[in-house]
């Protein structure tokens, strides 16, 4: 009875939008393999990654923990975990981390109280979606179980935070007994103000905003960066004819909370210019990177929609402390991420330019495509709007 409930609860997950990627050490593999059972796993599971080893986990947090086993580590796997799956789920998906850090029964003496004979095994949960985060210590009874037995265990009671994450119920038994400890239970909700704080702080990579109801036709984003301070006729005209040029992909706008050269954006400013995609129904993703090469990390394999004129200081070395070699240097590595650019003409210097107006260094040529002026061409600026409007 227990499989069957189990079966149906993993059928559900995966029936569910949610996304996940799962950071497990020191136990609860089983979870993993439950869910890799049972057909669609796909449809959840972007990436499980198994830290066990010391140096494992060092590279994984890019820190020696304070304690390898401990809720901190669990809830900065799970901080990871998440912002991981923001990058590889599907546009508009709702994202879940997972952090889990166990130690249970081994054939190896245990460091620190766990060596003592009457205390206990222990595992640490952390789920982090874009509005809670959930976190669990359970205390095993010590010599009550084998291992085989703890990993069902602490198996079980991550697949049911996995379910509750999902917003799916759960009615199989976890087999935790009386003598077993739940302590340090708590959920905490987000409010989007606070989320965009901890963007804003760079604890999280992206918020998005998946206010379309098109569908992706691909995986790659078609991506128009901007300050949208307002949103135009232009900007929606542009993405229009990248994606047309594009040819698949799923067309959305980012705005970048962090600018290079200005403060921050306010928490009410980012809001205010949200409400602009809400009203069109258009998709709009918030980052903390006003840097291209950032971007590409961010959103790999994505084609980026610019104008001739952010083209042009891209591959100009003026803006990579002069050195031409250092601008090779790190356009190549967006290159690398599979990115692309998608140039429309704009006016520079005061004269409209296109792409072929440029001299594109011949191993970068391939990222930069054009956009015939014939195609797209709209000289109306953000800038010309705001002075219309005595802004």
């Amino acid at each position: 009875m227990t499989d069957a409930c189990i079966r149906a609860v993993v059928e559900s997950i995966h029936s569910s939008p949610t996304q996940a990627v799962l950071y497990l050490s020191g136990g609860a593999s089983l979870a993993l393999g439950l869910l890799m059972s049972v057909p669609g796993a796909s449809n959840t599971v972007l990436e499980a990654v198994l830290p066990y080893s010391r140096m494992s986990m060092i590279q994984l947090l890019a820190k020696i923990p304070a304690k390898y086993c401990s809720q901190q580590t669990a809830d900065e796997m799970a901080l990871l975990a998440y912002n991981r799956a923001l990058k590889l789920s599907s546009p508009g998906s709702p994202v879940l981390g997972v952090g889990f850090t166990g130690s249970l029964a081994t054939t190896r003496p245990k460091q620190g109280d766990h060596s003592l004979p009457f205390l206990m095994c222990r595992f640490h949960l952390s789920t982090r979606t874009s509005d809670r985060h959930w976190a669990s210590t359970v205390t095993l009874s010590k010599g009550l179980r084998s291992r085989d037995q703890e990993e069902k265990v602490s198996s079980y009671f991550l697949l049911k935070a996995i379910a509750n994450a999902c917003k799916v119920s759960s009615t199989f038994d976890s087999e935790l007994t009386e003598s077993d400890v739940v302590a340090d239970e708590c959920e905490r909700f987000f409010d989007e103000d606070k989320e965009l704080e901890q963007l804003i702080n760079g604890q999280i990579c992206f918020k998005v905003y998946p206010f379309s109801s098109d569908k992706s036709n691909g995986d790659r984003k078609i991506i128009l960066p901007g300050s949208f301070n307002p949103l135009h006729d232009g900007h929606l005209k542009l993405l229009e004819a990248a994606t047309s040029i594009c040819g698949d992909g799923y067309p959305c706008f980012e705005l970048s909370a962090i600018n290079a050269d200005k403060p921050p954006l306010s928490i009410p400013q980012i809001k205010e210019r949200v409400m602009q995609f809400e009203k069109i129904g258009k998709t709009v993703i918030i980052s903390n990177q006003p840097y291209f090469y950032k971007k590409a990390e961010l959103f790999p394999g994505s084609a980026f929609v610019i104008g001739a004129d952010t083209a042009v200081r891209l591959i100009n070395p003026k803006y990579y402390d002069g050195s031409y070699d250092r601008m090779i240097e790190t356009l190549s590595g967006c290159k690398r991420t599979g990115c692309t650019f998608i140039v429309a003409g704009r006016k520079v210097d005061g004269t409209f330019k296109v792409l072929e107006d440029f001299d594109v260094p011949e191993v970068l040529k391939d990222m930069f495509v054009p956009i015939p002026a014939e195609r797209f061409r709209m000289d109306i600026s953000s800038t010309e709007i705001r002075r219309s409007c005595g802004l």
